[in-house]
């Protein structure tokens, strides 16, 4: 699924790694396999062996697991707790309003205020990440869990790809336009971008 946004965390984080991975296609129509083989119908799954991991997130844990340098998460117990709350934020918190976003645009009637407020939420939402990265290349200092899980995703403030028309996707250009005051978060866009993925 050359578009999907949980797809490109973890092949940057095999990237990152220098892991090699025997990438399967799925036709985004037809998610039969992907059931067959985890349970349910979203991407990535991995399968290492006998295991078969599910979510993106899990996935970047497991990868740490099975290769530890060079790292994704910090060793130090207090930084690794924060990447995690940080992880556990932007998978729930963050990636709320444009999922709402999507399934409102979706209904016979959409509420237009509610699209509203929820685009100022994500577009708000960009003054943290340039807060963040004050005085750093990346998130959290050094590339990490933390970069592979928010790049594909605030990368569309940039991306203009025409050939990309997931509905999602157009939400996150929308929404996220960069500003003046936004020029650390385009360098680490870049920066990112121009890492290697597997």
């Amino acid at each position: 699924m050359p578009y999907s946004t949980n797809v490109e965390r973890v092949a940057l984080a095999f990237g990152h790694k220098g892991l090699d991975v025997e990438w399967v296609d799925v036709d985004p129509s037809d998610r039969t396999e992907v059931d067959r083989v985890s349970g349910q119908s979203l991407v990535p799954v991995l399968v290492d062996g006998d295991r078969v991991v599910t979510d993106s997130t899990e996935i970047l844990r497991h990868l740490e697991q099975l290769s530890p340098e060079p790292p994704l998460f910090p060793v130090e117990p207090a930084r690794r707790a924060e990447l995690e709350v940080f992880l556990d934020w932007f998978n729930r918190v963050w990636k709320r309003p444009p999922n709402e976003i999507e399934a409102q645009r979706g209904k016979p009637q959409p509420d237009e205020e509610l699209i509203d407020a929820l685009g100022r939420e994500l577009t708000d939402g960009l003054d943290l990440f340039e807060h963040l990265l004050e005085g750093r290349e990346y998130l959290y200092g050094e590339f990490s869990a933390a970069d592979c899980a928010a790049f594909p995703f605030l990368k569309y403030a940039l991306d203009r790809d025409a050939a990309d028309d997931e509905s999602f996707h157009a939400i996150l250009r929308e929404f996220l336009q960069l500003g003046e005051d936004h020029r650390r978060l385009a360098r680490w866009i870049e920066r990112v971008d121009a890492r290697p993925r597997a």
